[in-house]
């Protein structure tokens, strides 16, 4: 959440190039509620807003059971600033002027607090993924992957045996920037399945979505 246009463009396109499914809201309002309306992994949360303080808003938030980790960036950085960010509930609290590599490197932090326990590596059939290096092999060979094919291949393994809804994956993949009526899903599949190769491992299960079987 961010009101000022280049600095909001600025975090926005770091952390999509870092992997990053990212919505923008530039004010309280829109922020509440797209907080209401979706589940986030983590907000990123400006404190001077057009609409109000963004420490009454995540005070709200609080109050309200919201557990999605916050981290507060903003140019209201004294140490008295940062105690009563924490005190009205941020997980984290970045000063301005920041480093990108770092906002990613705390982003990426405050995600996994609320991830359940993954394997770092995925198998099935003769493909493994490597999870923290974002690398696919099949049949020992090192496949080039999109950050949005790598994505859905990594969600679609992690649920195998189950079926993965088009607006699941829309959810979990994409941003406010992808159209759930769009063919975007079924394209980023097909490049899958060419990529991928014979036998082919992802199956549409038709008016539901996509499925890796158990036996594969």
């Amino acid at each position: 959440m961010e009101d000022d246009n280049e600095l909001a463009f600025e975090i926005v396109s770091g952390l999509r190039q870092a992997g990053f499914a990212v919505d923008l809201a530039v004010d309280a309002g829109s922020a509440d509620l797209n907080l209401s309306t979706y589940t986030y992994d983590c907000v990123v949360l400006d404190r001077g807003l057009p609409d109000g303080e963004g420490l009454a808003l995540l005070r709200g938030w609080r109050e309200r059971g919201e557990r999605v980790p916050v981290l507060v960036l903003t140019a209201m950085d004294s140490v008295d600033e940062r105690v009563a960010g924490f005190h009205h509930g941020a997980d984290d609290y970045v000063g301005k002027p920041f480093a990108m590599a770092e906002l990613v490197a705390r982003v990426g932090a405050l995600c996994r607090r609320l991830e359940q326990p993954r394997p770092t590596t995925i198998r099935f059939d003769d493909v493994e993924i490597d999870v923290p290096r974002r690398r696919v092999f099949r049949g020992g060979v090192l496949l080039s992957l999109t950050t949005k094919e790598f994505a859905v291949l990594e969600l679609l393994a992690s649920r195998r045996g189950s079926v993965v809804s088009r607006s699941e994956l829309i959810e979990h993949c994409w941003d406010e920037m992808a159209q759930p009526m769009s063919n975007v899903v079924d394209a980023v599949i097909a490049q899958l399945r060419r990529k991928l190769g014979p036998p082919p491992l992802i199956a549409t299960v038709r008016g539901v979505g996509f499925l890796i079987s158990e036996t594969a």
